[in-house]
């Protein structure tokens, strides 16, 4: 019988959907700024045999009154201890723009320190880590980091208008970009781990080179897929992102 109730796993992860015996965990990790909440419509896409686990980045939400991350070596150490735990099923990744970073290091991590293979890594918006143009947006104010994200095409950016709201979401973005821009790979290793990668045709920070360089990045099948929209296309296009990948889960969850 499926648990739908959504609830907390430990720090790490919110579990959105449980079933009584997984086949196969999803465990998502959101863009810059983001939370575990833009998962939640997830819910009733996935095939019913996927538990969905939605990754809670501190310093927002209810994890608001602790320290942000502001590496992605400290970030990925953390959640692959998280994650370790979750492991008696077959575990897939998905991320969406700094979530596709995040991804791709906690399954480096997972198979370099623990000798796991993820079943499968989605990764959304964003060319890989080391193909990235180096920005340096942190270090600039608050109106250049929230301009950034205005480019890309974000529509929920009303809350930053509220200086209250903006001093209490700004620390959170911006360890977000330093994650994202100082956290490159040195040495990107090619994983045992299929890929699967996705992004808006109008995406204006991951074109469909971007996109396709992703596959140097695993030794076994890699497939992408263009949507319409722009960076935040997986939110008007969310159920047929789901369905898509859905297919890939199916292949792997066994």
């Amino acid at each position: 019988m499926g648990i739908t109730t959504e609830r907390s796993d430990g720090l790490w992860f919110r579990r959105l959907r449980g079933t009584a015996e997984p086949a196969l965990r999803l465990a998502c990790f959101p863009h810059a700024g983001g939370t575990a909440s833009m998962f939640r419509g997830w819910r009733r896409l996935l095939p019913p045999d996927v538990e969905l686990l939605a990754a809670r980045y501190p310093g927002r939400q209810d994890r608001i009154a602790e320290p942000v991350v502001e590496s992605m070596d400290e970030l990925a150490e953390r959640i692959t201890g998280a994650l370790l735990g979750l492991l008696d099923r077959p575990l897939a990744l998905f991320g969406h723009s700094m979530g596709s970073a995040v991804a791709y290091a906690v399954a480096a991590k997972l198979s370099a320190e623990h000798g796991v293979n993820p079943a499968l890594l989605i990764v959304s918006g964003r060319p890989a880590p080391h193909r990235v143009e180096p920005t340096t947006v942190h270090h600039e104010g608050d109106e250049a980091i929230i301009e950034s994200l205005r480019r890309l095409g974000s529509t929920q950016l009303d809350v930053f208008d509220d200086p209250d709201l903006r001093e209490l979401l700004m620390p959170a973005l911006r360890a977000d970009y330093r994650v994202l821009e100082t956290g490159r790979p040195r040495h990107p290793v090619a994983l045992g781990t299929p890929i699967v990668a996705c992004a808006g045709i109008s995406d204006p920070r991951c074109g469909l080179d971007g996109l396709r360089s992703w596959e140097e990045l695993t030794t076994s099948s890699f497939t992408h897929r263009v949507f319409p929209g722009d960076h935040f296309y997986l939110e008007p296009y969310e159920a047929d992102l789901v369905d898509y990948f859905s297919k890939h889960l199916r292949a792997v969850r066994n």
